[in-house]
């Protein structure tokens, strides 16, 4: 399995209702429930008003196209870190999926995605 590693820091946020979306960048991803609005964008667009915000975020995307039928992928994934003590914020689209790590983990995890066999690019 292929694995892209995004360049920017991230920032996870959770919003108020209304608060601009910085939507012109190239990487964000915003999810609202009845509970919370919250945001994954590069730390240095991250909104300068929040409710919480934590930095120091990195992340890679699992390339290509996954089928819904595919069962698992990030279940490995998550295991192989968690096995390793490494925590993980997923983030789920219609295509892919993004795993995100603390900044402080993210060469233990890119070493540990390579020994196990994942392509890095």
């Amino acid at each position: 399995m292929q694995l892209k590693l995004l360049e920017p820091r991230f920032s996870i946020c959770k919003l108020k209702t209304g608060e601009k979306i910085p939507y012109e960048e190239e990487f964000v991803f915003t999810g609202k429930t009845d509970e919370e609005l919250s945001l994954v964008c590069p730390e240095n667009k991250a909104p300068d008003q929040f409710l919480e915000r934590e930095d120091g975020w990195r992340g890679f995307r699992i390339e290509g196209i996954l089928d819904f039928s595919m069962i698992g992928v990030i279940a490995k994934i998550s295991k192989l870190l968690a096995d390793h003590e490494v925590g993980i914020f997923v983030i789920s689209t219609f295509h892919t999926d993004y795993v995100f790590v603390k900044e402080e983990n993210w060469e233990k995890t890119v070493t540990l995605l390579k020994t196990n066999g994942y392509g890095i690019g």
